[in-house]
């Protein structure tokens, strides 16, 4: 995080100091950086400025209404995947014609009002959702703008738990049987195939994916030419990943932006993106307490009031995120210590240090990187209120979504 600095031992986020900010709220809570999210997002746009590309962040990711707010104002759109998220999408203020709507499993009632609202795109997954989109249009008297997500089979090099583009996932039409869908619903007046979608899989860190997937989509769109089958727009999706500790990779999204300026320099296409992570990820941290500290010949437990009902990630797809300490001090630890949480699971836990820095109860700690999948994958597991959400204001800050309150939970 560009906004994350220690100051005389103490750990601040922009200019708010975390410590004071944690006197007045209970802990765990989720603290957000808008400047950080605005750096990013106009990275993300200038990087791409070339192809002049729709950006339409990943709701699923971060379904904060004040982030998405924020977002509008840069000038962003919304990638949904629910008639929750597309509601979200358009209270934040989300012109309809910057809204694409992804996922496999879009119910009736979903699709009834995407096509009310009329939506950028849906991008559809099977030919069952293509049917159920037309019988809607035709009940309306409507024609509906859809993409066709196409599943190229290739490997995202990634975790396998988020690999969404192997012929073994379930997102997207084989690309072998993407020509006959073309040719089947091609002349339907319900509809119109504006958009080829084709989205990977998530966390990738690695171009080669990315150039493999733009050279099946390159031999597709030919096929569809020769044909004179014509289409308008490109759903890339998103899937850039970004580094989780210094150790890791930085994805090389200049390289990225050539590669895509690159091939539509062919197809000429209106392109689309979902970031998510790369655009949300650093812009969070996730404020906890240490209550207590179990002590073993081999290792320390430091056992915090943030468990995995507050960041799944880590019992989910054994994800990593850095734990730094709110106060620094020059005492290390001899022991090995791992950060775990109170729920009674034992996955319920974060990561290992060796040397990590002296700890005690009450201690402030906080994790890093987690404006992605982090609240947004939260639960109420073990009957645990859901966190609060706050953003820095300067010197101080704002409480964005209030933490749940228990007697809501007992009923």
């Amino acid at each position: 995080m560009n906004f994350l600095k220690y100051r005389d031992n103490l750990l601040y986020l922009e200019n708010a100091s975390i410590e004071k900010i944690a006197k007045k709220n209970v802990t765990p809570f989720y603290l957000y950086s808008f400047k950080q999210l605005e750096k990013n997002f106009t990275y993300f746009k200038h990087t791409f400025a070339s192809t002049n590309p729709t950006i339409c962040f990943a709701v699923k990711s971060n379904p904060n209404l004040t982030f998405l707010k924020k977002l509008r104002n840069l000038g962003s759109g919304a990638d949904v995947v629910s008639m929750g998220e597309l509601q979200l999408a358009l209270k934040a203020g989300i012109h309809p014609s910057k809204i694409v709507f992804s996922g496999v499993g879009k119910t009736n009632e979903e699709l009834t009002f995407a096509i009310t609202k009329k939506i950028l795109l849906i991008n559809t997954e099977s030919e069952n959702e293509i049917d159920e989109i037309i019988k809607i249009a035709k009940n309306k008297k409507a024609k509906v703008a859809i993409g066709i997500r196409i599943n190229p089979d290739i490997a995202a090099k990634t975790n396998k738990k988020i690999s969404t583009g192997k012929k073994s996932d379930k997102f997207g039409i084989s690309i072998n049987h993407c020509e006959a869908i073309f040719n089947k619903y091609k002349l339907n007046k319900f509809i119109s195939i504006q958009a080829i979608s084709v989205h990977i899989g998530s966390q990738i860190k690695n171009i080669n994916p990315f150039e493999k997937t733009l050279k099946v989509v390159d031999l597709f769109l030919k096929k569809l030419k020769q044909k004179n089958i014509k289409i308008n727009y490109l759903d890339i999706g998103g899937g850039m990943g970004i580094p989780y500790s210094k150790s890791e990779t930085i994805f090389n999204l200049t390289k990225y932006g050539k590669l895509v300026e690159k091939f539509n320099s062919h197809h000429h296409l209106k392109i689309i993106f979902e970031p998510g992570r790369y655009i949300s990820a650093n812009t969070g941290l996730l404020v906890a307490r240490v209550v207590y500290i179990k002590k073993t010949k081999s290792i320390n437990f430091v056992i915090l009031d943030a468990g995995m009902n507050d960041l799944m990630r880590p019992a989910l797809y054994d994800a990593k995120h850095e734990v730094i300490p709110v106060r620094k001090n020059n005492k290390k630890s001899s022991n090995l210590i791992e950060f775990v949480g109170p729920i009674c699971e034992s996955t319920d836990r974060f990561i290992t240090y060796k040397k990590y820095q002296h700890l005690k109860q009450g201690d402030l700690v906080c994790f890093t990187n987690v404006g992605a999948y982090g609240r947004s994958l939260s639960s109420t597991y073990n009957i645990r209120p859901l966190a609060g959400e706050l953003a820095v204001q300067n010197t101080s800050y704002k409480i964005i979504r209030p933490r749940q309150k228990l007697k809501d939970l007992i009923k």
